[in-house]
């Protein structure tokens, strides 16, 4: 059966960067598959039938199997993280101990990311992200009956392993299972999902903890987790040919051979990735310490949150069909621009209606680019050695999560909180600009002409069948 070639038009522009993206095959020989003769279209052939559209993809089944692990998680992820700090306190801790035990989540998450490769590998997605649920349900247990901040420090570390694990697995599945047409638009519906769970999450957690007590809220997050890993076996295996694919003619690349192979890569669009985690996070951090600076109390503070917040859950399919439709940049770059307005902005808002209006552009900006990460991380990555790929990706963006707010009490430290929020927000624009030049330099930013032409095929071929049949 001949392979789909790439379309005249593609070929100038993608020019050598297809030897190092998910468009083509590594640089390295040995991450190359024998068939890869055209590595240009590999990433097409990949969701292409040759001599028929793309077989008719099972939307039902996915949405529930695929997001319906994130969202149970994410209630209640978003259930108990509020309150660890305030576990750790009755405990005996400090503030800053507190402050401390609640970042070792993030830790957890970034030195888990690469080796969280090797269990996906081993493992196969579908039972990497049951494993990573149970693991979470094991370590909420653990937080729900510390009784010292050592094990609750150990729980709350062991919490951010598992979440590098579900995360990778999820992503990984998700590139491999979507044809590429859907690709921005399913990604951006899984952070979505992480979005709107990370929403309902401290609402639920709140009323139980209202009913009961703290502990309660902990044995509530350990049950979605459980519940999460049972949907997860709903999931449906990744077809033969793909999991051969992978693999490759030795048993699969190496890690550490598949990050030197696309180094370049992670020093212009992981750089690029690690700007956006970094913006995402000080949003999250400035907007009620701005608030309180004001003298607004917790009820106010927590209103001006949830308008930015609900403007982000509603825009994140919006930037999942313009990134299909017109290409990653589009989003990228509009997505860090208005985020970054909106921070340097809020040193200007001085009364309520001002940091509602701030704190909305913030949640617009930061909505409309959901999934980006992934979705750029998923185009760039090679077929052989893509989940390998992913785990380093993945570090850029959650080292920028890390490090975007210590870089805000640095500079808050320093200076002052409106000198943070400006400064922080020209870095982030700055970010879009250097975002939007290597995507426009890379394979992954001509990734939506494939798809297009994967559409045109399928549409020319339903067409030519419906007119041979009558």
């Amino acid at each position: 059966m001949p392979e789909p070639v790439l379309p005249p038009n593609l070929a100038p522009a993608l020019g050598n960067e297809t030897t190092d993206s998910g468009l083509g095959a590594s640089r390295d020989p040995a991450l190359r598959l024998p068939t890869d003769s055209d590595p240009a279209s590999a990433e097409l052939a990949q969701h292409t039938t040759v001599g028929g559209p793309s077989p008719r993809f099972d939307w039902p089944r996915f949405i529930a199997s695929a997001y319906g692990p994130t969202f149970l998680s994410t209630i209640g992820y978003g259930a108990v993280m509020p309150l660890v700090a305030l576990s750790a306190l009755s405990l005996g801790a400090g503030v800053g101990l507190s402050a401390l035990i609640t970042g070792l989540t993030g830790i957890g998450t970034i030195l888990g990311d690469l080796p969280a490769s090797w269990v996906a590998t081993r493992l196969g997605e579908k039972k990497a992200i049951a494993l990573a649920c149970l693991w979470d349900a094991l370590c909420l247990a653990v937080a729900f009956s510390a009784s010292t901040l050592p094990v609750l420090s150990l729980a709350v570390f062991c919490f951010g392993l598992s979440g590098s694990v579900f995360g990778l697995a999820r992503q990984s599945y998700i590139t491999e299972a979507v044809p590429l047409k859907y690709r921005a638009r399913a990604l951006s519906s899984l952070g979505g999902t992480f979005r709107i769970g990370g929403f309902i999450g401290p609402l639920i957690g709140a009323a139980i903890i209202a009913t009961w007590n703290l502990s309660a809220a902990y044995a509530f997050a350990a049950i979605m987790s459980i519940l999460a890993a049972g949907v997860t076996l709903l999931l449906p295996d990744l077809p033969a040919d793909v999991r051969a694919r992978r693999a490759g003619p030795e048993g699969g690349p190496r890690l550490f051979t598949v990050l030197r192979a696309h180094v370049h890569t992670f020093a212009t669009l992981g750089l690029g990735v690690f700007c956006v985690g970094f913006a995402r996070a000080v949003r999250q951090t400035v907007l009620p310490l701005w608030s309180e600076s004001l003298g607004f109390d917790a009820s106010q503070t927590s209103l001006i949150y949830a308008v930015s917040m609900a403007l982000d859950m509603s825009m994140f399919f919006l930037g999942g069909f313009i990134m299909d439709r017109f290409g990653r940049m589009w989003v990228a770059v509009p997505s860090m621009v208005i985020l970054g307005l909106g921070l340097a902005s809020l040193a200007l808002a001085h009364n309520g209606w001002g940091v509602v209006i701030v704190a909305g552009v913030i949640g617009l900006g930061n909505g409309i680019g959901s999934g980006i990460v992934m979705t750029l991380g998923s185009d760039a990555s090679p077929s052989v050695g893509r989940t390998q790929f992913l785990s380093g990706w993945r570090v850029f963006g959650d080292a920028g999560n890390a490090l975007g707010p210590v870089a805000l009490s640095i500079i808050t430290t320093l200076f002052s909180l409106a000198a943070a929020t400006v400064s922080l927000g020209a870095f982030s624009i700055v970010g879009a600009m250097w975002l939007g030049y290597w995507i426009r330099h890379s394979a992954a930013g001509h990734v939506h002409e494939l798809a297009a032409e994967q559409r045109s095929n399928d549409s020319a071929t339903t067409i030519l069948v419906q007119e041979s049949d009558d």
